[in-house]
């Protein structure tokens, strides 16, 4: 009897493991055949045309990772066909999704735990077939984000951040450490972060501590090289106001807008200021917006930064400002060897290195007058006009 006893109590606890598991909450997919990416542009084209739009409300900037396109929405990652939009690949759970990211040429789809308190499971997706990679247990909020710039990861909330590297373990904690292994090792936890930056192998951070009369602007280096419980912070330094926002970091300079009147001060490695220069922006747009990551893109020689209504410009290496160029939506994307801003219009090619229009692409967006972000993937455009993404064809 006791005997029985043990091997009915094992088939409950089996039983039960089988319908509570993440593997049966989880409905995976895969593509069953390779993708083909779309061809490049030679050049701009005369036109662009709607090839195909979808819901991605999970994904704050347009998903391009392999030959097609992933969109993110309610509790479903799916791989599309970056031409045509058809499904190719779905991921899904019974929990809803937090954020979705490009990152070390995966999808990075970052889940709710079952409390819902939590973003803490994220898991990496082959970008062509749907299959899964490694996984990580996470210790963010609802609201963080997925930051990626060469070789670094980063999830990023309001008051705690890490960083991974590509297998996806942690390299280096900042901030309300849950469980640290070692109490102590945090410089500054409890400050709240405001606007984050993340480049050159650096990760820039803007915190709010009480003790300090304006804003703290904190450089990490999160190389891996030592403990993850014990940040290996480059710089940290007292800024001269509050309500300031990190618009780029690079290999040995950092980019901070100034309130009142909007100025650009640009820092060094050491935090010394090496640059202040007056920027055309309504003080309205200084602030940081409320995900704490600024409307950013980049090619091989600029950063290009948008403010709510304006695409301005910078060095790539020193980060002064090069360009501003008004009445745009976006910061835009490299496309076809150039580059290409959202306007109210359409499309403008605009020389990256003047900033410049040369030329507008009529786009018809049905009245939507928001933020657009773009990406580019072969010849395709695509737009993140809100929570929906839509796939522009060249013609």
């Amino acid at each position: 009897m006791a005997a029985a006893f043990l091997v009915l109590a094992l088939v409950a606890v089996a039983v039960v493991y089988g319908v509570r598991s993440p593997a049966a909450e989880t409905e995976s997919v895969p593509a069953t055949s390779p993708g083909t990416a779309p061809a490049p542009a030679a050049a701009a084209p005369a036109a662009f045309a709607e090839a195909w739009r979808a819901p991605s409300g999970a994904a704050p900037v347009p998903v391009v990772a392999g030959p097609g396109v992933v969109t993110a929405d309610g509790r479903t990652v799916v791989g599309r066909d970056a031409i045509t939009g058809a499904e190719r690949w779905r991921y899904s759970r019974d929990r809803p999704l937090c954020t979705v990211a490009e990152g070390f040429g995966r999808a990075l789809a970052l889940y709710q735990d079952g409390s819902g308190e939590w973003c803490s499971e994220l898991t990496a997706l082959d970008p062509d077939l749907g299959t899964r990679g490694p996984t990580a247990n996470l210790d963010v909020r609802p609201g963080a984000r997925l930051l990626a710039a060469g070789g670094v990861v980063a999830a990023a909330g309001d008051r705690y951040l890490e960083t991974m590297r590509s297998d996806l373990v942690t390299t280096a904690q900042y901030g309300d450490v849950v469980a640290p292994a070692q109490p102590g090792r945090q410089p500054r936890p409890g400050c709240s972060y405001t606007s984050l930056a993340l480049g050159g192998g650096r990760l820039g951070v803007i915190e709010n501590c009480a003790p300090d009369t304006g804003d703290r602007l904190t450089v990490l280096r999160p190389d891996g090289s030592g403990d993850a419980d014990t940040p290996n912070v480059e710089l940290s330094t007292q800024l001269s106001a509050r309500g300031v926002q990190l618009l780029a970091v690079s290999a040995d300079r950092e980019a901070v807008l100034l309130p009142g009147p909007p100025e650009l001060q640009i820092l060094d490695r050491s935090g010394n200021q090496v640059g202040l220069i007056g920027l055309d922006v309504p003080e309205s747009e200084v602030a940081p917006p409320a995900d704490r990551v600024g409307a950013t893109a980049a090619d091989g020689a600029r950063t290009y930064w948008w403010s709510g209504s304006r695409t301005i410009a910078l060095d790539r290496t020193g980060l002064a400002p090069v360009w501003t160029l008004g009445g745009t939506l976006g910061p835009g994307t490299a496309y076809a060897g150039g580059w290409v801003v959202p306007v109210e219009a359409g499309i403008a090619v605009v020389d990256p290195l003047r900033g410049t229009v040369e030329r507008t692409i009529p786009v018809d967006r049905g009245g939507y007058t928001g933020k657009v972000l773009l990406a580019a993937q072969g010849g395709m455009l695509y737009e993140q006009r809100g929570a929906e993404l839509v796939a522009l064809r060249p013609m």
